[in-house]
């Protein structure tokens, strides 16, 4: 028998995100907490730069393949804090202290005062096989 899923249901769960992500992290490794994603790295954490972000910077439509898929808009010129490598994006809710979504980027050595450029990326949830 075939399963189904309504694209409400899939836009639900983008929606967490799109709907609460105020701040969005460039990061040395893989963030695993809300704080190692929130902090700098020269204050113990991973992030080597941060843009504010908010419900505006995320579009939801239908999926590449199938499904749904959110995409959050190119933060450009995003100043960074702290000389490293990052090769992770983070997208936090700061209200809720919620690390909501990570996912790797292409790797960059960067030093505190330039800035960064953080790419448009989606999220896609594929429909039920």
């Amino acid at each position: 028998m075939g399963k189904i899923v309504h694209d409400d249901v899939i836009d639900g769960a983008l929606n967490i995100v799109k709907n609460n992500c105020n701040k969005i992290a460039f990061c040395e490794t893989q963030p695993t907490t809300f704080s190692e994603a929130n902090t700098a790295k020269g204050s113990g954490g991973k992030s080597l730069a941060s843009v504010a972000a908010t419900s505006g910077d995320f579009t939801a439509a239908n999926g590449d393949t199938n499904g749904r898929k959110l995409t959050s808009a190119a933060k450009n010129s995003v100043a960074v804090t702290d000389t490293g490598t990052g090769d992770h994006i983070a997208y936090l809710d700061t209200t809720g202290s919620r690390l909501l979504y990570v996912t790797t980027c292409t790797s960059r050595a960067v030093t505190a005062g330039d800035s960064v450029n953080i790419p448009a990326w989606k999220i896609e949830i594929a429909d039920p096989t």
